[in-house]
This record gives structure tokens, sequence and C-alpha cells, in this order.
């Protein structure tokens, strides 16, 4: 592990860090992170990106044929007496 000591800057009424390009390539930091406090520490990490790689997933599945509906689509009441196109 790498342990660095970094002054706190001053930015407005808050502080920030400068994290060297060395630890950021380390953990593969992007242009956001999360920042938790856990136990007196401040953990620092890659935002979540819940939907990320969903578009190579969906080209992957439609090269499959797997992206077909499991059930046919059933008419309701609303499809007759309510929908108008």
């Amino acid at each position: 592990m790498n342990v660095v000591k970094t002054p706190l800057i001053k930015i407005g009424n808050s502080r920030g860090i400068r994290i060297p390009k060395a630890l950021i390539d380390q953990v593969g930091l992007g242009d956001e992170v999360e920042i938790d406090a856990q136990r007196g520490q401040l953990v620092i990490r890659p935002a979540s990106r819940p939907r990320y790689g969903w578009d190579e997933q969906f080209q992957a599945m439609a090269q499959r044929g797997d992206d077909q509906l499991i059930d046919e689509p059933v008419a309701t009441h609303w499809d007759h007496s309510e929908w108008k196109w």
C-alpha cells in the first residue's frame, strides 16, 4: 500500500486534497468518486455506475437472439376501450 502525506487545501468553507496520479491510476478513479466515513477514516472509491456496460450487453443479447419477449403480448380491456392510435 502506498502511503502519501498531502496537505488539506482550503476551498471556500470546505477542504480538499490532491491525489497523486499514481494512486488514481492504481485504483482506477475516474472523474467522479464516492467518499464514505468508516471508523474514523475516509474511504474514496470510484463512483458506482449501475448501468455501466448495459449497451454492450444489450447488443450481445440481440446477436444471440436473446432479446425476445418470453410470453406473447396479451391485449387487455384497457387496450380495447381506452387506447387510441
